[in-house]
């Protein structure tokens, strides 16, 4: 017996949203792996870096912006270290922090990747809206995103 599930035009938007979501970023991932082998992760790392002032971020910043708790940023920064992308050292203001910034073969693949990332992004999404729904969808999920920031400072992790 199948479960009578209410649907309503909010729900309706939302599933919208959340299968267009995956299925774009399923893709640009792949391309993105088979491509440069990062992954999105990683490339968010490097695109908040490299919009960053110097190339740099403090490693509670880093993780704010990724939205993701301090040892989780942690675990992806080492990962990003292992592999030469990026560099941590103690912060020269407050000996008690600690900085990220690229390195030059991070920054090298943050450009090819970002290359490719914005080429995928452009086929896989922009070119399917008419310029229109691109500036209804920019002003309606920024008012979403604006209203359910998780705090006051929060900012879009690809303003620079």
């Amino acid at each position: 017996m199948a479960i009578n599930i209410r649907s309503t035009p909010t729900t309706e938007a939302w599933r919208a949203l959340l299968v267009a979501h995956a299925r774009v970023n399923h893709e640009l991932e792949r391309e993105l792996r088979r491509e440069t082998g990062l992954n999105l992760g990683w490339y968010e790392v490097l695109l908040l870096l490299a919009s960053a002032d110097e190339e740099r971020l403090r490693m509670n910043e880093l993780a704010d912006r990724l939205i993701l708790s301090r040892s989780a940023a942690t675990r992806l920064v080492d990962r990003l270290e292992r592999d030469g992308l990026v560099e941590r050292f103690t912060c020269d203001a407050d000996r008690r922090g600690m900085e990220v910034t690229l390195t030059d073969r991070g920054r090298d693949a943050f450009m090819t990747a970002g290359r490719l990332h914005l080429r995928g992004i452009e086929e896989r999404f922009g070119s399917l809206l008419s310029e229109d729904e691109k500036q209804v969808m920019t002003n309606a999920l920024e008012r979403v995103a604006d209203a359910n920031a998780r705090r006051r400072d929060f900012r879009d992790p690809t303003a620079s």
